[in-house]
């Protein structure tokens, strides 16, 4: 069983964020997949297939950290242990957002190997427990592919060994980021696209 209060909470901060997502461009028609704890148990997670821009509290369903569904009959992301991997991980994770930018689709596929690295840029301290521009980021770039039990493991491997590094691009695909809040997560999300965009820009401005 779970609180109904704390997952209305946990619902309705999925739906804002959904709006504030689509509105970017970021979360185009019905990609993307978000999600919030609701529990040490119990995750708040988009319905598949739902416009992420036009949510209700009927796109959002419930999960356990298992990724089974909870008193539902809907059925939740094709991603939903890519989720849970990181809520099994790391217990003061609130929330965790999956987002299909333009520019975080295009830059996992121009990087080189599995690792595109940022740094000296003021915005990493966006990022929680970053103090300084003077850091690496290392964002690790999964290939992309339908097996998410495999993918869930690969993630869950790499980040046992780079707890603090706070997301990570699939090729071809997207970013997944978190954070212990809702607020937190979508500060990420946002930090994300601005070092994205500049690394853009840096490369076009290479002769």
């Amino acid at each position: 069983m779970f609180d109904v209060t704390r997952y209305a909470t946990a619902a309705q901060s999925i739906i804002d964020a959904g709006r504030f997502l689509y509105d970017r461009g970021w979360s185009p028609a019905t990609s993307s997949n978000y999600s919030a704890r609701i529990d040490p148990d119990h995750v708040a997670i988009t319905v598949s297939g739902r416009h992420k821009g036009q949510l209700t509290a009927g796109d959002v369903m419930v999960v356990d950290l298992n990724g089974r569904a909870v008193q539902s009959e809907c059925t939740s992301s094709a991603e939903t242990l890519l989720h849970t991997v990181l809520y099994q991980m790391f217990p003061d994770v609130g929330a965790v957002l999956h987002t299909h930018s333009v520019k975080a689709t295009v830059l996992s596929r121009l990087t080189q190997g599995n690792t595109l690295t940022v740094e000296g840029y003021e915005l990493q301290k966006a990022f929680s427990g970053v103090k300084t521009h003077d850091a690496v980021l290392s964002i690790p770039v999964f290939d992309n592919t339908q097996d998410i039990p495999a993918l869930a493991e690969e993630s869950q491997a790499w980040f046992r060994e780079h707890p603090e590094q706070p997301g990570y691009l699939i090729r071809g695909h997207g970013l997944y980021t978190w954070g212990k809040t809702m607020a937190d997560c979508l500060r990420h999300v946002e930090a994300f696209e601005f070092l994205f965009e500049c690394e853009l820009e840096t490369m076009r401005a290479r002769p």
